[in-house]
This record gives structure tokens, C-alpha cells and sequence, in this order.
């Protein structure tokens, strides 16, 4: 009798050995193929995302606005209550407070903690319905779109009254938030297989979230930190934050910022695909 308990060797459907190296481009092969089939059902991912706000606000008069009417009074208390604590203008803060908070809480927060439930939230749509996994991003995507879209309308209100519109310089946000919705599928990918595995991943996630918050410049301005600014550059959430908040406040992102997003988001990518051509084929059990 031979022992085979520590052979490396694994067999394709045919019983013919299959080096790892091959099994693991298979894998990327397949992940690559999903992420290109739910690029193919785009509308299918417009059509749920949408109807997810439409049933989160089901019944409700205003629907959405619920989320401009909220975000409105909490940046209008918070910045009259940081503008006295910082001994700042509130006409020179507000701008920049209700930008930087509706980036974050709408946006990069957002994104992430909504990634974390991408597969764990459609769990009866992927046991009954055979379409690609990466629909379910791709639908992520759209809803985190759509909730931003109705958020960013505070700061534009606040930008109006106080007579501080950025001008042409704000088109130089449309890059970088396309950069964001396509960092938002690689969490999707990646958070969402992880979260599927192991479900005390999300309250990590949160906790996480809420030190970044205070460590990067949202209610604070980076100036206030003197000389000792440069290490926000080790911050990957103030990189993508500013490449989308200065064009709102009428000025041009370093292109030391951009790199930084660039290489971050490259990362995110490639664990992204790792991730998800690793645990594609499991998901169905784990969800």
C-alpha cells in the first residue's frame, strides 16, 4: 500500500494528473469570464440595484430624499458645532465639511461596508438563479451610485447659498469616481467572497472604518497638521478622498495623489481576482 496523503498532484475531470500552476489559471480564466458576464447583463444589474432602493424606501412619500434631508441637517449641526470647536469660519469650513463628509459616509465608507454583503444579501437569487456572481457587484455598484447621487446634492446646495462654486475645476471628480465605482466591484469581489467565509468579517470592517475616519482629514483640514502632513500620504483613504474632494472645492488633485489611488486601486484589483477565482466555485456552499 502507497501513501498519497502528501502528494501534490491534482486530477482533472478525465483522471489525468493537472499541474497547480494550470489549475490556478483555470481559475482566473473562470473569474475573468464571470466578471465579463455580468459586464454583458449591465441593465439586469441597473434594473436590481435600482429596485433595492425602490423596496428600502417602499412606501415612503419622499423615498430617497430621506437620505438629501438627513444628510442635509447633519452637516448643517455639525459644521455650526466643528466651525466653534476649531475656531474656524463656518462660511470657509461648511464647504469643506459637507464635501468631505458626504465623500466618506456616502462614499468610501459606504462602498465598503455595502461590498461586505454583496453575495451574503442575494443568497436566495444565487441558489435559485444560475447568472454570473459578478452581477451581484455590479448591482452593489449601481445601488451605492444611486444612494451618492442623492447625498451630493448637500454640498452642492451648501456651495450655492454661500456663493463658492468650484466652476469647470469639479469635472476632474468624473475620473475619480469612476475610479471609485470600479474599486467598489473589486470589494465587491473581495470583501464580499471573504464576508461569505468568514462572517465576523464585517464588524472588523466597521471598526476599521470608524479609526480611519478620525485619522483621515474629513472633519479636520489637512493644513492643521503643520509640517507632519506628509504622512497622510501613507493614508490610501486620504489619496482617494482628495483626488474627488479638491476638484469639488475648485482645485486640481496632486499628481502625487493620483499615483497613490492608481497603485492602490492596482493592488485592490489583483487581490480582488485572487480572491474571487479562488472562492467562485465555493460561494454557493457558503452563502
Amino acid at each position: 500500500m502507497t501513501a498519497t496523503s502528501g502528494s501534490s498532484a491534482q486530477f482533472s475531470g478525465s483522471g489525468l494528473p493537472t499541474q497547480p500552476g494550470r489549475v490556478s489559471r483555470s481559475r482566473l480564466v473562470s473569474a475573468c469570464n464571470d466578471i465579463a458576464g455580468g459586464l454583458r447583463l449591465w441593465r439586469l444589474a441597473l434594473s436590481l440595484g435600482w429596485l433595492d432602493i425602490r423596496l428600502q424606501f417602499n412606501g415612503s412619500r419622499i423615498g430617497p430624499f430621506w437620505l438629501t434631508l438627513t444628510t442635509g441637517v447633519m452637516v448643517g449641526s455639525m459644521g455650526l458645532i466643528y466651525s466653534q470647536l476649531f475656531h474656524l469660519v463656518l462660511h470657509d469650513y461648511l464647504p469643506y465639511l459637507a464635501i468631505s463628509l458626504i465623500l466618506w459616509q456616502a462614499g468610501l465608507s459606504s462602498l465598503i461596508q455595502e461590498s461586505c454583503s454583496t453575495f451574503t444579501r442575494a443568497a436566495e437569487t444565487l441558489r435559485s438563479v444560475n447568472m454570473p456572481y459578478s452581477v451581484q457587484a455590479f448591482r452593489t455598484m449601481v445601488r451605492c451610485g444611486i444612494m451618492f447621487g442623492y447625498n451630493i446634492i448637500v454640498p452642492i446646495v451648501v456651495f450655492l447659498v454661500l456663493g463658492v462654486w468650484p466652476g469647470l475645476t469639479m469635472l476632474l471628480a468624473i475620473p475619480a469616481i469612476a475610479i471609485w465605482l470600479a474599486n467598489n466591484v473589486a470589494l465587491c469581489l473581495l470583501l464580499g467572497s471573504a464576508c461569505a467565509r468568514f462572517r465576523d468579517i464585517p464588524p472588523i470592517v466597521g471598526s476599521i472604518l470608524q479609526i480611519m475616519f478620525y485619522i483621515t482629514p474629513v472633519i479636520w483640514e489637512p493644513k492643521q497638521l503643520g509640517n507632519t502632513t506628509f504622512w497622510l500620504y501613507f493614508n490610501p483613504f486620504y489619496a482617494l478622498l482628495e483626488i474627488v474632494r479638491r476638484p469639488f472645492l475648485g482645485q486640481a488633485p496632486e499628481s502625487t495623489l493620483w499615483m497613490i489611488a492608481g497603485g492602490f486601486s492596482l493592488t485592490l484589483w489583483i487581490l480582488a481576482l485572487f480572491t474571487f477565482s479562488r472562492s467562485r466555485s465555493r460561494l454557493a456552499f457558503w452563502i
